[in-house]
């Protein structure tokens, strides 16, 4: 089955600096996919250099498909028929992403002339229909308030309703449950878990939350310093982390059941992209460093039909997955 999305090697620099370093990425129709690592990472740039929403000094280099059709050096009037039609995006801060002198009537009615060609009391049904779906009380009658008058948790609500305006193919949240409290967040997880299963889209979840994406996603790719370092299927990355890198964010979590342990931390901060150590760049952080770390970035390998790992003891985890001797 062709990839609904497919990205190869794509790369980004800034005056030359390089911030992302040959990412690939395969997503499957209805999938989820999530995607972690630390501030810095490169999550939210892939995404923004995937749809061209990168400033124009920003040096992109790669292939990103859709459906087969490259979107890189698309022609502007093809990719705003992707940006919020088979492509939406919630973004880190809700309130900025709306207009705060227009009324939500008018900004969800903005995305449906767009995509949906509906104009009149057909877009304004249309509006109203998708602030019922994600829970906005009174829909009717809040069509015609303006941003300030709604709650932080309604306002991730609305910007999902705009997101789901186009009927979408793939939904991007980057980080949908920022500053949100504790029962909001999985109020909105829930809502778009529900949303996902029900239009039957893909979703791409950008978190630094590795909770959240263990109960919403069926793979995760992790990464660190502009490279994705460990792509698993979400219960064998949890349960077996291979990357030490992995290792360090997993080995951070709390546990909820069983004894108590002292949690571990990764020494160190990403590296500046300016500044990127030689090899491996986690090599300057990691416990299990050897000195062929220092030589060369390592690829991502295969170790098994569905995981992969940026690591020179790839083989090693293989031959452990396949219960055999490595060489």
């Amino acid at each position: 089955m062709s990839p609904l999305v497919s990205i190869r090697d794509l790369r980004v620099a800034f005056g030359g600096v390089p911030v992302l370093r040959g990412v690939d990425i395969i997503l499957q129709e209805g999938e989820a996919v999530g995607l972690v690592g630390e501030s810095g990472s490169g999550k939210s740039v892939t995404w923004l250099a995937a749809l061209g929403l990168l400033p124009r000094h920003a040096q992109v280099s790669g292939s990103v498909r859709l459906d087969g059709r490259e979107l890189l050096g698309a022609p502007a009037s093809e990719l705003d028929q992707v940006r919020g039609g088979r492509i939406a995006m919630i973004f880190q801060d809700p309130a900025s992403a709306l207009n705060p002198v227009l009324t939500i009537r008018r900004q969800l009615c903005e995305a449906l002339i767009l995509h949906r060609n509906l104009s009149g009391e057909a877009a304004k049904a249309e509006a109203r229909r998708l602030l019922d779906v994600v829970g906005i009380p009174d829909a009717g009658r809040r069509l015609e308030a303006y941003p300030h008058e709604f709650s932080g948790g309604q306002v991730q609500r609305i910007m999902i309703a705009m997101a789901l305006a186009g009927n979408p193919d793939l939904l991007i949240a980057d980080e949908p449950t920022t500053a949100l409290d504790a029962t909001i967040q999985a109020q909105i997880l829930e809502l778009l878990s529900a949303i996902r299963r029900e239009m039957n889209i893909a979703m791409v979840l950008i978190s630094h939350d590795l909770g959240v994406v263990a109960e919403n996603c069926d793979r995760v790719a992790v990464m660190y310093a502009g490279r994705i370092v460990e792509q698993a299927p979400s219960n064998q990355l949890f349960a077996d982390p291979v990357h030490p890198y992995a290792q360090g964010l997993i080995g951070a979590l709390p546990p909820l059941d069983g004894p108590r342990r002292r949690l571990t931390a990764i020494p160190g901060t990403v590296p500046d992209p300016a500044q990127m150590p030689d090899g491996c760049a986690f090599a300057p952080r990691c416990a299990m460093v050897a000195e062929a770390c220092s030589v060369s970035a390592p690829s991502l390998a295969r170790i098994a039909d569905d995981r992969a790992v940026a690591c020179i003891r790839a083989e090693a985890s293989r031959c452990a997955l396949l219960g055999i001797a490595a060489e």
